[in-house]
Parts: C-alpha cells; structure tokens; sequence
C-alpha cells in the first residue's frame, strides 16, 4: 500500500467502487483501489479505496451521499 493513504470507502459491489474511484478522480483526488473480492465467492470480501490522508476529509465529504 502507499505511504500515507488511508481507506475513504469499501463496498462489495463493483459498480459502487467504480462510481466512487470516477467521483474521486473527477474531484481531481488521487485514489488507489484494492480489490479483495473472492474470486470463487464474489460475495466474500471488500473492494477498497485508498486516499491520501491529505484528501481524507474532502474525499469523506465528497462521498457520503454514496454510503447511503
């Protein structure tokens, strides 16, 4: 993982992480995405976004309507 970043959102679903990482990006905030979903069991496991820990409160703000 990159120094200095620290997880802003997980999600199960492929498209949220997607809407999420584009959201991001068009706020022109860097982002790393881990995917940990199961490969067999897609059900099983996380896919994480990382910022860095300069742009966690923005990239809070600017995600909270997708959490819900």
């Amino acid at each position: 993982m990159e120094k200095d970043f620290v997880l802003v959102f997980s999600t199960s679903e492929n498209f949220k992480a997607e809407i999420a990482k584009e959201i991001l990006t068009d706020n022109d905030i860097n982002c790393v995405v881990l995917n940990q979903l199961n490969s067999v069991i897609p059900s099983i496991g996380e896919i994480e976004i990382f910022v860095h820990k300069n742009d966690l409160e923005l990239a809070l703000d600017i995600l909270k309507k997708l959490k819900n």
